[in-house]
Order: C-alpha cells, then sequence, then structure tokens
C-alpha cells in the first residue's frame, strides 16, 4: 500500500462548461411509441438535462463531498479514492462502507453524519463509527490505471484490497456494510479477513434461490410461492446484465462521448430499480445528477461495469465465519434458507422506495446499521 495522501474534489471550469455545452449541443432521438416501455423518454430526458446543463449545481455538490475528508492511495497498482471521517466518540467501531453500482461514494452523503456523530444528531453516542468509504475501483476518482490494467478485477479482489486499506489505516477490528455491488464484495471480505472484520452487514440479497440442488427442500407450497413471486421481480428489466457483460467496451463509448447518453443509462437503471418517471422519484434528482456527473467527469461509465464483464454481479455469497445482517429482508423463508450458509444474527424489516437506499431512506439504514452492531459489538 502505498503513502495516503489528502485529496479534494476540484473540477475545472472548463470541464463544466464543456459538459453544459454538449447537454446543450444534445441531437435528440426520435421518439419511439411505448412510453418508458422502450426506454427513457425523450420529453423526460430532456428536461432532466436541460435541468443539469442550466439548474444544477456541481459546485454545492462538490462542497458536500469535500465537507468530510478525503483521500488517495494505491494498492496493488490501483488508485484507490476514500472517504475517512473520524468520530469524536472514544470508543467508535471502525466500518467501512462500500457503494452500489451504478453509484458512487455520494450514495452515502446523509448517512456518514448520524453514524460518525450520533450525539450531534440526537443519537445514543453509545453506537458511533469511524467511517472509510472507497471508491470502488473504477469508480469515479479511482479509475483504473492507463494503459489499462489487465489483471481481471472481482469481488475477491476488491475484498483482498479492502483489508488491505483497512490494515494501512491501523483498524485491526473494524465492521463492514455494503448494497448492491457493496453486497456482493461484503460478506467477501468478512471470509477473507475473518480476523479483523467483526460483521458483515448488506442490505438485502441473502435467501434467494441460487438454483443449487436441494435449496428449495422442506419448503413448503406458500413459502414457495413467496419466492417465486421475489424471483419474478428480481427477473424484470431490460436485459442490460447480459449485455454488459458481453459487450461493455460497445457501451463504454457512448459513455464517453455523450452525457446524456450516460444520463439515460443511469436513470434507466433507476427507473427499473425504483420506478423513475412516476412523478414521485425516490431519489432527489440533485443526488442522481451528482452520480451522473462523477461518471462523465471522470470518464468511468465504462470501467464501473466490470462487475458485470467479470462475472462479479450476482447473489452474496454465504459465510459463517463471522456473524451476519441484513437490514432491508424479505419474507421469513428468505431469512430461513439465508440462515442455512449464514450466522444470521440480525433480520431487518426496514422499507425504502429504491435500490438505492442509503440515498432514498438513509434514516431507516443509519437505525439499522446501527442495530446490527450494537448486537455484535
Amino acid at each position: 500500500m502505498d503513502e495516503i495522501k489528502p485529496f479534494r474534489i476540484d473540477i475545472p471550469r472548463a470541464d463544466l462548461d464543456e459538459l453544459r455545452e454538449r447537454l446543450r449541443r444534445t441531437r435528440w432521438a426520435a421518439q419511439l411509441p411505448g412510453g418508458w416501455s422502450r426506454g427513457v423518454p425523450v420529453a423526460y430526458l430532456r428536461e432532466l438535462a436541460a435541468y443539469w446543463a442550466d439548474g444544477f449545481d456541481w459546485r454545492a455538490q462538490e462542497a458536500r463531498l469535500n465537507a468530510f475528508p478525503q483521500f488517495t492511495t494505491a494498492i496493488d497498482g490501483q488508485r484507490i479514492h476514500f472517504l475517512h471521517v473520524r468520530s469524536p466518540e472514544r470508543d467508535a467501531l471502525p466500518l467501512i462502507l462500500t457503494h452500489s453500482w451504478p453509484n458512487t461514494v455520494a450514495e452515502f452523503l446523509d448517512v456518514i453524519g448520524p453514524l460518525t456523530d450520533p450525539r450531534r444528531h440526537g443519537l445514543d453516542p453509545d453506537v458511533a463509527f469511524h467511517v472509510v468509504a472507497p471508491s470502488l475501483p473504477g469508480f469515479a476518482f479511482s479509475p483504473f490505471p492507463e494503459p489499462a490494467d489487465e489483471r481481471p478485477w472481482s469481488a475477491d479482489r476488491v475484498a483482498r484490497t479492502w483489508a488491505r486499506l483497512m490494515s494501512g489505516l491501523g483498524y485491526a477490528r473494524y465492521g463492514a456494510h455494503g448494497n448492491d455491488a457493496g453486497a456482493i464484495v461484503t460478506p467477501r471480505l468478512a471470509a477473507l479477513d475473518s480476523e479483523h472484520v467483526v460483521g458483515s452487514l448488506i442490505t438485502a440479497g441473502l435467501g434467494l434461490p441460487k438454483g443449487e440442488p436441494g435449496e428449495l427442500d422442506g419448503l413448503d407450497e406458500k413459502e414457495l410461492a413467496e419466492l417465486e413471486e421475489m424471483s419474478a421481480w428480481m427477473g424484470e428489466g431490460s436485459g442490460y446484465g447480459p449485455y454488459l457483460a458481453a459487450r461493455p467496451q460497445t457501451l463504454a463509448h457512448g459513455f464517453a462521448d455523450s452525457p446524456v447518453a450516460q444520463l439515460a443509462y443511469l436513470v434507466e437503471r433507476f427507473k427499473e430499480f425504483d420506478g423513475w418517471g412516476s412523478g414521485e422519484e425516490p431519489v432527489d434528482r440533485d443526488l442522481v445528477l451528482t452520480n451522473a456527473s462523477l461518471y462523465w467527469l471522470t470518464g468511468t461509465g465504462g470501467s464501473s461495469s466490470w462487475t458485470y464483464y467479470e462475472g462479479a454481479a450476482g447473489l452474496p455469497v454465504n459465510q459463517r465465519v463471522v456473524p451476519t445482517g441484513v437490514t432491508h429482508g424479505g419474507p421469513a423463508v428468505m431469512r430461513r434458507l439465508a440462515e442455512r450458509g449464514n450466522d444470521i444474527v440480525y433480520w431487518g424489516q426496514a422499507h425504502s422506495p429504491s435500490h438505492m437506499v442509503a440515498m432514498a431512506a438513509p434514516g431507516p439504514l443509519v437505525e439499522g446499521i446501527r442495530e446490527f452492531f450494537r448486537i455484535i459489538r
């Protein structure tokens, strides 16, 4: 692990001006019949892009991110950007937060304060955390090196990188939490660094059938129906996963050349995950555009999809070496299945209107994190 250096986001004015100019000069597609069933509607995207160009305040969002101490280092040849926010509480537990895809560390803007300084946010100070929130390799300020590193990234490689990061920061005992891509990395980190990880907490993913022989044995009709309903919901969408796994470079050309192409792709993911376009978006559009801006300004739209083309997407692995918690657990049958391969000590029933839990419902997520680590500390 290389030297840890302070980092501050300071996007050049010329880059922001170029972004706005590209947005204003977009060559718009014709609207196809079918509305959202054919993808992001032209009128919807035009309105959002116009706001991105002339209403969205990047500097305000940049300042929000810069309010937290940030650093960079290099591990195994890969630059790693991370937020490192220490708690004023003496007995705070170090906690590494791994963000989702397609997202960035901006996902955690509204949870870091309550986690690190609960007293200031009206919460019990007995449960507090020193938060480490890295940008996943290939995302935003952790771009892949040039020329590209040909060694494949995987959830295991990220987990090993996170273990070295926490060791380099001097943390011999720490917790781990993640959502989506972060929920894939977190249990692998627990399994790989069980000597130091005290607990693995994810938002969801455990208890879904993996197609393994005999995994559904002993379930009654009601339980099987519940699993079928969950699997059907998980299977809905545009089929972006297989395409990303097979042809990521093709999409990367559009992401690198057109901010509207990047925005449309991200909004479609939010639509499929969260019901965007319904008129009641669960995530504030400034947060969505902060995310889109980070992808565009760092040129990481293509490299951020490695979770698919390196086969790291899927369901969290089972592990019994450290306690496991789930903040947004499904029906009881899912816990029953999850307990076959995990030491489940917490199965929360928090509700979020969005797959991007920390963005849409930070309060319940903070409660779940605090409750899980209160149980196992």
